[in-house]
């Protein structure tokens, strides 16, 4: 029998290393349960209250996940441990009564699947045909909160879901960032057979390299989501479609090809809305809507905006602007600023643009997304 080097480790007893590992899922199975209860006591004390929404306070969530983040140690990457925790609050939270999730459907689309990272599973995810019905829907009470998509690091801004808010009451309670891997989905038996490939528009413009490498035959059909197009997909031969695994798998389709998107950095990032402001979460985002009387004619309107947060020294991450609606040529303005609207220096510098704004409005004070 061989000799084994002095300097080499042991094997450990798989057996005992069994008994440890039930041991352990034992203890984590009591302190899963043990965090339930003092879930239920956290509801016990808000009285009775109408819904799980009044239950629900992102900002406390976020704090939450930081911290695990924080102590993080390995060998579970960050991501890995975000994912496991969001789950046991999802878990613990509909104890009370499941949250319900408008978002932008059908089902298999991304707006499901951020939907799912930042709410974990144990919520009533309720898909509907436009953004505009996911604003409405959250409007009436009928769901608690909505995800919409608002800009794709590659093709840019979701203006429908920037125009809403020029009328909707509803307030930004989160965002979310997605990494989107697009996938040629079908049930096509090789690539030349393909004659047409339905997707949503900006996912197409998101694979416009490889389609025209690769596909460069098959008409390219731009519809409402990518899971209308995995649909038309399954039910129509010739057909192809891009989507994630979550469309293939609802869909019943295979996926002819992996990540076929031009950039592998590829991501999205999608809003929370509800229908109230959220108190400070200690790292947070503030998102304004703001213009003055004449933005069509005046010299220097934008920096007359903008200097006010110079003046106190707030960053701005993020300008958009949209036609106002008001006349021709007139333009509102979307800001995303570092900080909550109610804390210093950002609502020092709000006050001094509200007083030389003709239309100024928070638009959501909320976590920056954890990830």
């Amino acid at each position: 029998m061989a000799k084994r080097p002095d300097n080499e480790a042991p094997q450990p007893d798989l057996g005992a290393v069994r008994r440890r590992i039930d041991e352990v899922d034992r203890q984590i199975q009591a302190l899963i349960n043990e965090r339930a209860e003092f879930a239920q006591q956290v509801g016990l004390s808000k009285g009775d209250l109408a819904s799980a929404v009044d239950y629900y306070r992102p900002e406390r969530e976020a704090e939450v996940l930081r911290a695990v983040k924080e102590r993080n140690n390995g060998p579970l990457r960050n991501e890995e441990m975000l994912r496991l925790f969001r789950e046991i609050m999802s878990a613990c939270l509909a104890q009370q009564e499941p949250l319900k999730i408008g978002f932008l459907g059908p089902e298999g689309t991304f707006t499901q699947s951020a939907v799912f990272k930042h709410f974990g599973h144990s919520v009533r995810a309720l898909p509907f045909g436009t953004i505009d019905e996911v604003f409405q829907e959250v409007e009436s009470g009928a769901a608690d909160f909505g995800v919409v998509p608002i800009e794709n690091s590659t093709e840019g801004t979701v203006n429908n879901t920037l125009d809403m808010f020029l009328t909707s009451p509803l307030k930004i309670g989160g965002e979310i960032e997605l990494r989107i891997e697009q996938h040629l989905l079908g049930n096509v038996a090789s690539l030349e057979k393909i004659q047409r490939i339905c997707a949503h528009e900006q996912a197409l413009a998101q694979c416009r390299g490889w389609l025209r490498e690769y596909v460069a035959d098959a008409e390219l059909i731009g519809v409402s989501s990518n899971a209308v197009g995995a649909r038309r997909a399954r039910d129509e031969e010739g057909t192809a479609a891009i989507g994630g695994d979550a469309a293939a798998e609802v869909y019943g389709l295979k996926t002819m090809v992996n990540n076929i998107e031009d950039r592998a950095d590829n991501a999205t990032r999608f809003l929370v809305i509800g229908r109230e402001l959220l108190a400070s979460s200690g790292d947070d985002k503030t998102t304004i809507l703001v213009s003055t009387s004449d933005t069509a004619g005046g010299a220097g309107v934008l920096h007359s905006l903008l200097q006010p947060f110079s003046n106190h020294n707030v960053n701005i991450t993020r300008i958009e602007s949209r036609p106002s609606r008001r006349q021709n040529w007139d333009y509102v303005f979307f800001l995303d600023l570092d900080g909550h609207a109610e804390q210093r220096p950002l609502a020092d510098a709000l006050l001094e643009l509200k007083s030389i704004s003709s239309l100024f409005r928070v638009l959501g004070a909320y976590p920056k997304a954890v990830s």
